[in-house]
């Protein structure tokens, strides 16, 4: 197992806010930049939807699999949409995502029993 670079990681989140905020645009008439908390909440709560849902069921994000990551479980398969939204949810609090374990797993990770590899 490769562990995946910080920056390759960023990367792939920048991705998927990206593309969060353009589905809430699209979706929700959301302005961007937001102009509110309210549209601050609506861009994260489609964040987390998108993100947890792909994570869940294929094990990768949009930002991912472009990016050649992919976040699995210890057998190596996705790990579910309720995980996959918990790990999301705790990701886009920031905190969790920066404080890592020697293998670069992050509070996030160890909270769903997930880990980010290569492939």
């Amino acid at each position: 197992m490769q562990t995946v670079s910080l920056g390759r990681r960023l990367g792939a989140l920048l991705i998927d806010w990206i593309i969060a905020a353009l589905s809430a645009a699209a979706l929700a008439g959301v302005h961007y930049p937001p102009e509110d908390v309210q549209e601050n909440l609506i861009i994260s709560a489609f964040f987390i939807v998108e993100v947890g849902l792909l994570t869940g069921l294929v094990g990768r994000s949009i930002g991912k699999r472009l990016l050649g990551m992919r976040v699995e479980n210890p057998a190596g398969r996705p790990i579910g949409v309720p995980r996959a939204v918990m790990r999301t949810a705790l990701l886009s609090l920031v905190v969790p995502a920066i404080v890592m374990t020697e293998d670069k797993r992050g509070l996030h990770d160890l909270a769903a029993g997930s880990r980010v590899v290569r492939g």
